[in-house]
């Protein structure tokens, strides 16, 4: 008897040990999936408790030294964050309650003590200093505060989910519960927050449209001194621009290609062919600098707005309307002052000469994308050929010019990336009533190929003269993260020993593509490389166009919407033309570059959060319904999916049936079931549509 009591003792305390064991290991789990839904690799993260600690500790001796570094926070929405150091290969993690109230953004100075777990660094710390406060303002919802946590009455809740914390309002000006506000930020021994604006009820298009607008920065309202400005510099004859001739081409060929509902027209084109059987390409545009004075409030306002933003059902232009669609815009039959760049090609497409000059032009006809596609494609059968009839014969060098230009894009190694661009077209009620892809046509690349020649005459012209300039520059792959897309690529069949991820060529990654392209996984693969590239950026410092495979580049054919094409016809003017020092614009130059490269950033994120806003709003209609999607995207908290119109929503993991597992080497996820891969098609239905944040999820149906 007194046997069987210890084995039944036995039993007892294995299934006790089990038991614990298995709480241990869900309560690890759970915790894992949280690292992994802030976008941190968990296999990085070795998640332990205090009996392991203290045996690791005991077995490993003494912790290393204390060492401060300072980096960028990171907070989740359970407390506890990790600080990104710059150089180091690991991120330091910071348990909650040793944060100092750090948001996402904050750079902090961290002290923090590495330890070896079966021989691999680990490092914890926590925050003794907030070195610059990452953010400041916030768009949000205001709820009422119900708990006992805060002695204000009102809480904010903000739509950015980084910025994970509650925060008190002590001043709500005037705004009712449920409203969509923006809020000032006060840091500092105790953090609250003053709403400065509400935008009405957050849960409807208007309010989150305007609070996107206000969180991005993107201001629809002038200066009234630069409106009264615009006013008298938009009245100004051309002939007292400036104070040098300007050659009169309104005997060219010239004419424009737009979008049908465009209204900033600047850029137009001409053609003649050369003697020696070449040709020589006028790209002529709107000389915008010559209305707006030098560090006058029209400047300033260009350098604060940085570019012009282009949403669904509207344009924030970065210039008043008097001067962007008015007295700039080169609509047909009207004289207007344009700096002409000549490029003089050989018959096979390759820049013999070029020369800048200030001119003035009378564009003989607006052509429209998709009328010039048609003309292009059915000649003088197609229906828009009387219309058109005059400009035929040069359309139609053109197109010759063009198919060349393309021929030698593709010789170089321009990287030639798969994308659907979407269209939402909108009711008269400004609803969304469908989405449809954009389709470009030849007149479309005919147009960008004289662009980007354009574009790489003027920067080879002031770089071979020492002139300051605002470069279009665009780095080589970082070897790290091209490494890793060409051994996802290797692991999914593709060959990649052609590849160097130190130097690789843009025609070696184009086959590639092309490879991907022909099994069904263009885009998927694409979206993978873009990834895995440095992104284009402005700066003076010269570097070539890695994605264009162009050693020269800068942005001078949109001077109406684009700061930086602004400066560089400032520049022109000044330097190149008018002989001032050219050291006098290098500092000009860096400035502009930095302002146009940021205000890049914040009108992308501002387009796309539109977009996803629309996006979300369509959708809603459709909440229960089932669709053919494409997976496009593969994360440790689930799969992003593409549907045939475009629209990306999440499948999350805790929708899978099971613990799936994640492969971040092959970026599959794994059920006991079934395994999911990019560029796999799947049957999807939509179960939800976040307005607020802009964000749409599906369900495997």
């Amino acid at each position: 008897m007194k046997r069987q009591n210890k084995k039944t003792k036995k039993r007892n305390f294995e299934k006790f040990t089990k038991r614990e064991n298995t709480k241990r290991k869900n309560a690890k789990a759970t915790l894992r999936r949280m690292v992994e839904s802030l976008g941190y690799d968990a296999h990085g993260v070795r998640i332990i408790d205090k009996e392991e600690r203290a045996y690791h500790r005991a077995q490993s001796g003494a912790s290393h030294a204390t060492h401060i570094r300072q980096g960028e926070f990171s907070l989740s929405k359970n407390g506890y964050g990790f600080v990104r150091v710059e150089g180091e290969e690991r991120d330091i993690f910071v348990a909650s309650g040793k944060t100092l109230g750090a948001l996402t953004g904050d750079i902090v100075e961290v002290h923090y003590r590495a330890y070896t777990v079966d021989g691999v660094e680990k490092t914890e710390g926590r925050i003794t200093k907030i070195m610059q406060y990452g953010v400041t303002s916030f768009a949000g919802t205001l709820v009422r505060n119900r708990g006992r946590s805060h002695e204000s009455a009102y809480l904010a809740i903000a739509d950015d989910p980084r910025i994970s914390v509650e925060v008190p309002i002590h001043n709500r000006g005037g705004a009712k519960v449920g409203d969509k506000v923006f809020v000032r930020l006060h840091r500092g021994e105790r953090m609250y927050g003053e709403v400065v604006a509400s935008f009405g009820d957050a849960n409807s298009k208007e309010a989150n449209y305007a609070a996107i607008l206000a969180e991005e920065g993107i201001a629809e309202e002038f200066s009234e001194e630069a409106l009264a400005l615009a006013e008298v510099q938009a009245s100004r004859p051309i002939a007292d621009l400036d104070a040098g001739a300007r050659r009169n081409l309104s005997h060219l060929t010239v004419f424009t290609i737009d979008s049908e509902y465009a209204k900033d027209l600047d850029d137009a084109i001409s053609l003649v062919r050369t003697r020696d059987g070449g040709y020589k390409l006028g790209v002529h545009i709107a000389d915008v600098s010559a209305y707006i004075p030098e560090k006058s409030a029209l400047e300033r306002e260009a350098f604060a707005r940085g570019t012009s933003v282009y949403f669904t059902d509207r344009v924030v232009p970065m210039l008043p309307k008097v001067l962007s669609n008015g007295a700039c815009s080169l609509n047909a039959g009207e004289e207007k002052a344009t700096l002409s760049c000549f490029i003089t090609l050989s018959a096979s497409g390759e820049i013999v000469g070029s020369s800048i000059e200030m001119t003035t032009i009378v564009s003989k006809k607006r052509g429209v994308y998709s009328q010039i596609n048609d003309i292009l494609e059915n000649g003088k059968k197609s229906s828009y050929y009387k219309e058109y009839e005059k400009i035929y014969p040069t359309l139609q060098k053109m197109h010759e010019l063009y198919l060349i230009l393309l021929a030698r894009a593709k010789m170089r190694g321009s990287v030639e990336l798969e994308s659907t661009e979407n269209q939402i077209l909108l009711d008269e009620n400004g609803a969304p009533v469908d989405i449809l892809p954009v389709v470009r046509g030849d007149s479309e690349r005919m147009i960008e190929q004289f662009m980007l020649l354009a574009n790489e005459a003027v920067a080879t012209t002031l770089r071979e003269r020492e002139i300051p300039c605002v470069y279009r520059i665009h780095e080589n792959p970082p070897p790290a993260k091209l490494s890793e897309f060409l051994i996802f690529m290797q692991n999914l069949g593709y060959n990649i020993t052609h590849i160097d991820p130190e130097n690789p060529s843009g025609a070696d990654l184009n086959r590639l593509l092309v490879s991907a392209s022909e099994r069904g996984m263009g885009e998927c693969v694409s979206y993978l490389l873009l990834r895995s590239m440095a992104k284009a950026k402005y700066s003076e410092v010269h570097h070539s166009h890695y994605g264009l495979a162009i050693e020269n580049y800068c942005h001078f054919t949109s001077p109406i919407r684009r700061l930086a094409d602004l400066a560089t016809h400032r520049i022109i003017h000044r330097v190149l033309l008018g002989g001032e020092p050219a050291k006098k614009y290098a500092s000009y130059a860096r400035r502009a570059a930095a302002a146009a490269t940021d205000s890049e950033l914040r009108a992308v994120s501002a387009e796309r959060r539109i977009e996803h806003l629309y996006e979300a709003i369509y959708m809603s209609r459709f909440i229960g319904k089932h669709f053919p999607a494409r997976i496009v995207s593969v994360q440790s908290f689930g799969m992003f999916c593409a549907l045939e119109n475009g629209v990306e929503g999440l499948l999350p993991v805790s929708d899978l049936i099971g613990m799936p597992i994640f492969d971040e080497k092959n970026l599959t996820l794994r059920t006991h079931a079934r395994t999911f891969r990019i560029g796999e098609p799947i049957e999807v239905e939509v179960v939800e549509c976040d307005i607020v944040h802009g964000k749409i999820r599906f369900a495997l149906w």
